[in-house]
């Protein structure tokens, strides 16, 4: 055989080995040992370097719909492995989405309450779920330098350190539930009005920001101690429902009731029961909060934590990811939600001009899932008569 055609030859054995091995790649990328569907796998990731890339579905609360939206975020997910398609609804609608055969692989609920009546839905279906806590934050109330001057005049707030204010919140709830204006309150000159002192929320019948709120209405008419039987949640919940009521139209989303205290102001809304990641990202995005802008933390307070249920095997490890890894873990902060790295968390609102209480020590935790279902049942009969 002349060197042509040992040379043909050669590229014809290349060409051949070349598709055998091209074909291999590609179908061990299309189809993963667990029978999931991914980028790369197997013998085409040990090639190419690439990771397995598994699509996962999910209902999330609208505290992460932006965080999910973040390309950063995205490609992060995609560099370990997950491509997620996912769409938002109500914390409270997800525990009916847990269906044997139609269920998602995940859900991240906003608030404790509503991941355990995912995971008790779960049970009675006879599916096995884990639950993670990447992100939480506290419930705060937005407000204003004069009204916060006013409380404190009144024994209701103080000036905790540098822009970090305290509100006595069994002081604050009396002065509502005793029906007092702004103009009845000592020091009242800078915000002399006729209206009512109130704390706006949003609709505690589809909210889960103003069940946060119920929940501490309700621990300090009850003498500073949770509401843990049904008995006591009937009697609460009456006690407390005018300050629901009196508020006139509520918003459904804690995001509208956000942007009135950003957009209409102190005529409106003195102060605003909101998430605290809320105005750290505001101030995060603005390079501080615009002025006379104020952020009172209740004492007691609660944390809501953003918490993820995993329903499948592959979504265990999502939960696990966006709980440990630095880059999803920080890329969290933000969007104003504290992680377990608070050191990094107090940095970034420093960096924004904006003081946060870095240690809270006054929190409580809500009442179980059945007792504030009966107390938010009270308060949407009460409210609807």
């Amino acid at each position: 055989m002349n060197k042509a055609s040992k040379a043909i030859v050669t590229v014809l054995l290349l060409a051949v080995f070349g598709t055998a091995a091209y074909f291999s790649v590609y179908q061990t990328g299309r189809q993963s040992a667990d029978g999931s569907r991914g980028v790369l796998g197997g013998l085409a990731g040990k090639l190419t370097g690439a990771v397995q890339v598994q699509e996962l579905s999910g209902l999330i609360a609208l505290d992460v719909e932006s965080y999910f939206q973040d390309p950063r975020v995205q490609k992060a997910l995609l560099e370990n492995g997950f491509k997620l398609n996912v769409k938002r609804i109500g914390s409270r609608e997800m525990a009916a989405r847990v269906i044997p055969g139609q269920t998602p692989d995940f859900f991240y609920a906003s608030g404790v309450v509503a991941a355990n009546q995912i995971g008790d839905a779960a049970k009675k279906a006879n599916l096995a779920s884990a639950v993670y806590s990447p992100i939480y934050t506290p419930m705060v109330i937005a407000s204003w330098a004069p009204i916060a001057q006013i409380l404190a005049a009144n024994g209701m707030a103080k000036e905790a350190s540098p822009g970090v204010w305290h509100v006595d919140l069994a002081k604050l709830i009396q002065t509502m539930q005793d029906k007092k204006r702004w103009k009845d309150l000592k020091g009242a000159q800078a915000y002399d009005v006729s209206k009512s002192v109130l704390v706006s929320t949003t609709d505690v019948r589809k909210s889960n920001s103003a069940a946060m709120y119920l929940a501490l209405t309700t621990y300090a008419a009850n003498g500073g101690e949770i509401v843990t039987d049904r008995d006591t949640a009937q009697k609460m919940a009456k006690a407390v429902v005018g300050l629901f009521k009196r508020q006139g139209y509520q918003e459904n989303y804690v995001n509208g009731n956000f942007d009135d205290y950003v957009s209409i102001g102190i005529g409106k809304t003195p102060m605003a029961f909101i998430y605290e990641n809320q105005i750290v990202s505001y101030a995060l995005a603005k390079k501080g909060l615009s002025p006379g802008m104020v952020l009172l933390y209740p004492q007691p307070t609660l944390f809501n934590k953003v918490q993820f249920v995993a329903l499948s095997e592959r979504s265990k490890k999502l939960g696990e990811l966006l709980s440990t890894h630095r880059d999803l873990q920080r890329l969290a902060v933000d969007f104003g939600f504290r992680i377990a790295e608070s050191a990094y968390f107090v940095q970034a609102t420093k960096a924004a001009n904006l003081a946060v209480e870095e240690r809270m020590t006054q929190v409580i935790d809500p009442p179980s899932f059945e007792i504030m279902g009966d107390m938010i049942e009270v308060i949407a009969r009460e409210m609807a008569q």
